[in-house]
């Protein structure tokens, strides 16, 4: 009896499961299916639009600037997956082990820039690399080596490098707390029987820890990829694409011809495309993993 008075019934699980199911369909997938409405007119944003069938996809092939903002996503999506969940990976590992005390504070310190808005995180390292009050420029100066004091975020060869440095730096706590949580449920048995075993951390971390998490690696990197293949606010704020197109991106890309040129139609299209390109770098991103990691339990 006291069972069936504190099972929820039915229609209560239904309310709970419909309303996120909605909102999630509202906020992803309408505007998604608006986009590929919208990318087969000629339209300025008013009231007036012109049906033109796939040209704005036939310019988007033809386009060099999209796909060098796409060769710049790819860029920093490698980047992003070496420098944020490569160096999370470490750090977890680094911090779980018996020297380390006060685990807990490691863990809130190194999550705290994950909660920092892109724009601020933008704004913050935009300082750190100013030429005249930047702090990057005062240490080289501090050291003696005013010599290599430059504009940093005004060489096209090495602005991605910089801008990349603000999206490791921000979420790399981000991946640490989804590893921390892989790495704990992992039995501490099988660390001290290879531990007696003469195995070192580096052989632990490759044949114990790597194999059992590896499914929450796959999705750690799925999230990479997708979060970084639409990154916006921090190189908006840092070099709004600049010097040049230098570090121009995809959804800053598509910003500027949706917004800046009022060209809400080819906007639309480049909105598509990202969606395309993002799904099939992921794809084989995932496939690559998954052959690589069979690849290493053959072995």
């Amino acid at each position: 009896m006291f069972n069936s008075m504190i099972r929820p019934k039915k229609s209560t699980i239904f309310l709970l499961l419909f309303v996120p199911v909605i909102w999630y369909i509202f906020s992803v997938f309408v505007p998604l299916l608006a986009a590929f409405f919208y990318s087969f007119f000629d339209w300025k944003g008013g009231p007036e639009k012109i049906f033109i069938g796939f040209d704005n996809y036939v310019k988007l092939i033809h386009d060099p600037l999209f796909w060098e903002a796409a060769l710049h996503n790819i860029f920093l999506v490698g980047v992003c997956i070496v420098g944020q969940i490569g160096l999370a990976f470490v750090f977890v590992l680094i911090i779980m082990s018996r020297n380390v005390h006060l685990k807990g504070v490691h863990r809130t310190l190194v999550f705290f820039p994950s909660t920092i808005s892109a724009i601020a995180i933008g704004f913050i390292w935009s300082m750190i690399y100013n030429y005249r009050y930047g702090l990057l420029n005062w240490i080289l100066k501090i050291v003696g080596r005013s010599d290599l004091q430059t504009v940093w975020l005004n060489n096209p060869k090495s602005v991605l490098v910089l801008v990349s440095i603000p999206l490791v730096w921000q979420f790399i706590g981000y991946y640490m707390v989804i590893l921390f949580s892989a790495v704990a449920s992992i039995p501490q048995e099988l660390f001290e029987s290879a531990e007696l075993d003469g195995a070192s951390g580096v052989q632990r971390a490759v044949y114990i820890v790597l194999p059992l998490i590896k499914n929450i690696l796959v999705i750690c990197i799925m999230l990479c990829v997708a979060g970084n293949m639409k990154v916006f606010d921090h190189i908006y704020q840092m070099t709004n694409g600049g010097p040049g197109t230098a570090s121009n991106v995809l959804a800053l890309y598509g910003y500027t011809v949706s917004f800046r040129q009022s060209d809400m139609g080819y906007g639309s299209a480049i909105s598509v495309g990202i969606c395309i390109l993002s799904f099939i770098i992921i794809l084989c991103t995932r496939t690559a993993v998954n052959a690589f990691t069979k690849e290493d339990n053959s072995l």
